[in-house]
């Protein structure tokens, strides 16, 4: 799929002004206003077929975005979204969460103060990681918190 919408991404980069409307008119059901430059009919397009394919942002990013009113530089929105993406990552409290390492698999419950594993309580899941492997992880991205397109309880490490 993703090769897909490559190759259409690809397709729109070939297009003139002409056939980016064209191809507007066909995605949205009604002609392109008259002023949209060229890149920007393209990017809009792109988006497009990037969120039919693979979903749009969640409604906080969303928000955040809204907030930023493009009245802040990009490194002030941009730290305001890795903010809120720390926070999307810790799951609440009670959850439990799989990883299989070495052939055994482990679980770790979120707790309002950190998380625990084997009778012991650590802040943060790289901690975890760490007393799981003895090697330094970034703890969401081991957990399979990050990287959503993945099976995290179906992954093998080491």
């Amino acid at each position: 799929m993703k090769s897909s919408i490559e190759s259409e991404i690809a397709q729109l980069r070939g297009l003139d002004l002409r056939g980016l409307q064209a191809r507007w008119k066909i995605t949205f059901r009604k002609p392109a206003l008259p002023h949209l430059p060229k890149h920007l009919l393209f990017g809009i397009l792109a988006y497009r077929l990037q969120t039919d394919a693979f979903g749009d942002l969640d409604a906080a990013t969303k928000a955040a975005l809204e907030r930023s009113g493009g009245a802040k530089s990009r490194s002030v929105v941009a730290s305001q979204l890795e903010t809120h993406d720390r926070r999307q990552q810790k799951p609440e409290a009670g959850t439990v969460l799989k990883r299989e390492w070495k052939g055994r698999e482990h679980r770790i419950m979120v707790m309002a103060d950190g998380f625990a594993w084997k009778g012991k309580t650590y802040r943060s899941l790289s901690a975890v990681a760490f007393a799981m492997t003895g090697t330094r992880w970034n703890g969401p991205r081991f957990f399979g918190l990050r990287d959503r397109n993945s099976d995290k309880n179906s992954r093998t490490d080491r």
